[in-house]
């Protein structure tokens, strides 16, 4: 077999924690215990554990309003991510971010950005700041397809083709920006030709699939790395839940729906491990169990930590002096 049985099993175990705490924090704000309002990525865990799998310590990633799934790739805690939820001052921004600017600098993730297509200009700064320090270091910017049609988005891809950068641009194509189908605001039929313009390469594959996405990823990580320039990826995926905690996803046809179920990355892949001898039922239920009390845990402590002072409001400040 072309991996170890251990890498894959990690590969599951990611994507089973990110589509575990994802349906505990939807019912944590559906129940009104959690503050604030989230946007989560059931059925996209592949997209993310795939591309971060790829990458070293010291590579960085910028991230969107969609970011728990990254996050957990990236390795941040669960622990962490559920205090920054609750807005806990043991949050991995201390409380202050919330759900849609999740991350931690130290692991490689940039706070996620909400605006949309924001996260493009600043991966470029990032990998401009790699390519000036002469550091063999990588970033990569998570996008939805609704940000292609920002100006960020071609001033940031233009900037990194130009200069030969060493960034990778990743559009998780769900079919929506948010209600909206995504064939109805591009006119091409591939985000990826798009890279043409620009002179770079750039591939649509198929986002659920983990080990493609990896191996991908990985060719396009490693072009970047050695100085060959920027890669546009879109990874054909679906989003499996509302675009945010209060949208029942009504425009997503039945058909196209229960396609996607068919088709989601988690199953996928558990049957792949099946059938290629490296986890029985029994071995998947002990990961599921496994992430299950990692999950209830990190619940239990962010309940419990601490709440910000007043006077936490002027730290973390930035003053020019």
């Amino acid at each position: 077999m072309k991996y170890e049985p251990d890498f894959l099993l990690g590969l599951y175990r990611r994507m089973v924690l990110i589509r575990r705490f994802e349906e505990r924090v939807k019912f944590l704000f559906l129940e009104g215990i959690m503050p604030g309002t989230i946007h989560q990525c059931q059925g996209q865990e592949a997209c993310a554990v795939g591309v971060c799998a790829a990458l070293r310590e010291g590579d960085v990633i910028t991230s969107t309003h969609r970011p728990h799934g990254h996050a957990i790739a990236r390795g941040l805690e669960v622990e962490a991510m559920m205090g920054e939820l609750f807005g806990r001052t043991t949050g991995c921004c201390g409380g202050k971010g919330g759900s849609m600017h999740m991350g931690d600098l130290s692991k490689g993730m940039v706070p996620a950005v909400a605006i949309v297509g924001a996260g493009v200009p600043i991966a470029t700064g990032i990998a401009l700041a790699f390519r000036m320090r002469r550091e063999e270091r990588v970033a990569v910017c998570f996008m939805g397809d609704g940000a292609v049609n920002e100006g960020a988005f071609h001033e940031g891809v233009n900037m990194g083709a130009i200069w030969d950068l060493p960034v990778v641009y990743v559009v998780e194509n769900n079919l929506y920006g948010a209600s909206t189908r995504t064939t109805s605001v591009v006119k091409t039929e591939t985000i990826a030709e798009r890279a043409a313009a620009y002179g770079i390469p750039g591939r649509r594959i198929d986002g659920n699939d983990v080990l493609l996405v990896y191996e991908t990823a990985s060719a396009a990580v490693e072009r970047a790395r050695s100085g060959e320039g920027a890669t546009l990826l879109e990874l054909m995926t679906y989003r499996i839940t509302g675009h945010s905690r209060r949208d029942p996803a009504l425009y997503q046809p039945k058909e196209e729906r229960e396609r996607a179920l068919e088709n989601e990355p988690i199953g996928r892949f558990a049957a792949y491990l099946r059938e290629a001898g490296v986890a029985d039922e029994a071995a998947l239920e002990a990961v599921a169990s496994s992430v299950g009390e990692e999950i209830e845990a990190a619940v239990a402590a962010a309940m419990a930590a601490p709440e910000p002072r007043p006077e936490d409001t002027i730290t973390d400040l930035f003053v020019d002096a």
